[in-house]
């Protein structure tokens, strides 16, 4: 059984920053592309960033780009949300999540990853 644990979630004033982290065990995880999604009360849950299992790619949703950063630890089985600039609007439970299949193409889709941690609540206070 897969097991993406996710870390690193919190309360912060906005213009704050965290970093999530999610560790994956019982996974080839150098070989799937790894995302973060969030989920807001009420609300969707969206895509925020996925890193490809040969960490050369990367994406991003528009509504973070250029103050979230996704990396990956391939000898660590861990990968990285670096959240900067933080908004009230980026309040969610962030889950990571890996490609159902290895060495994939990349995707926004949340049917595309078929393994997904648990979450961890991420707060910006205004």
């Amino acid at each position: 059984q897969v097991q993406l644990v996710e870390s690193g979630g919190g309360l912060v004033q906005a213009g704050g920053s965290l970093r999530l982290s999610c560790a994956a065990s019982r996974l080839a995880f150098n070989i799937h592309n790894m995302g973060w999604f969030r989920q807001a009360p009420g609300k969707e849950r969206e895509f925020v960033a996925a890193i490809s299992w040969s960490t050369r790619n990367t994406i991003y949703a528009d509504s973070v780009k250029g103050r979230f950063t996704i990396s990956r630890d391939n000898a660590k089985n861990t990968v990285y949300l670096q959240m900067n600039s933080l908004k009230p609007e980026d309040t969610a439970v962030y889950y990571c999540a890996a490609s159902r299949s290895g060495i994939a193409t990349m995707s926004r889709g949340l049917a595309e990853y078929g393994h997904w941690g648990q979450g961890t609540q991420v707060t910006v206070s205004s």
